[in-house]
């Protein structure tokens, strides 16, 4: 997971930056809070998984993360993690929505539970609600910042994953477009990233079932695979100053899955028999 590569002050994109990352304990958000920290910013990791975030932090250096317990669904624990970045650093820069969980694997809308549809919802739509909400709290006296919300290639194709995960991730888009629209004359950018399936501990519960997931996985990019460091570097690049005058975007990290209809067209890679 953690990249041997180190990165010089003076190239450092987030030198003096506070970035606080939603589900930061493992996967995508571990990888994001990494590269951040080697970047130069002070990283807080929020999560419900106290010993693996304690444990990213440890490994980082405690000069340049911490930790906080958060359920994303629950207003105080995000309140108070927006507090505690601004009470040991004096501000925020830079809000990731990371933390997310997937619904029921079943073919079916007729087998699925209303209960797992509304906590996947709680979570990864009024977690992200609710955390660009504090966010925008601290940041808009500020007249700065970056917001950015982790989606999925679910969030704009339907037929990828379960119901309640893909209404779920359409809605962070939604969401995103309607809070760039307001902070933009803050100075405050709001944008999403929308990353193809990856093998996380997630991934794998999805795909459990369904090992031809894993197997037949389609990307564009021959010989490439994508890896949460991949997602990392997108993110990296929306919170730093190279994407000052990007807001509202939702950036696909997908190897052109979403834009290309890979068995129809002139350039179709289905077989022929």
């Amino acid at each position: 997971m953690e990249r041997s590569l180190a990165v010089s002050g003076a190239t450092q994109r987030l030198a003096g930056k506070v970035a606080l990352i939603t589900g930061g304990a493992r996967g995508i958000g571990e990888s994001i809070a990494r590269l951040f920290a080697k970047h130069g910013a002070k990283v807080i990791i929020v999560d419900i998984l106290d010993e693996l975030g304690q444990n990213v932090c440890e490994a980082i250096g405690l000069e340049m993360a911490s930790y906080i317990h958060c359920d994303v669904s629950v207003e105080l624990d995000i309140e108070n993690a927006i507090n505690f970045a601004v009470k040991e650093h004096g501000k925020l820069d830079v809000m990731i929505n990371n933390a997310a969980i997937t619904g029921q694997p079943k073919l079916s809308i007729l087998e699925n539970e209303k209960s797992v549809f509304e906590r996947v919802m709680s979570v990864n739509v009024t977690g992200v609600f609710l955390g660009t909400k504090h966010a925008a709290r601290v940041m808009i006296p500020a007249c700065s910042g970056s917001i950015i919300s982790i989606g999925s290639v679910s969030s704009t194709i339907g037929g990828v994953a379960d119901h309640a995960y893909t209404c779920s991730k359409h809605a962070i888009v939604g969401l995103t477009k309607n809070v760039a629209a307001e902070l933009g004359v803050f100075g405050i950018r709001v944008n999403c990233i929308s990353p193809y399936f990856i093998p996380t501990s997630m991934g794998i519960s999805v795909s459990k079932n369904r090992p031809d997931l894993l197997s037949n996985t389609y990307s564009n990019l021959k010989g490439m695979v994508l890896q949460v460091d991949d997602v990392a570097d997108a993110t990296l690049f929306l919170a730093s100053n190279e994407s000052k005058y990007i807001s509202g975007h939702n950036l696909a990290v997908d190897g052109g899955f979403t834009t290309i209809n890979p068995s129809f067209g002139l350039f179709s890679r289905a077989k022929v028999t």
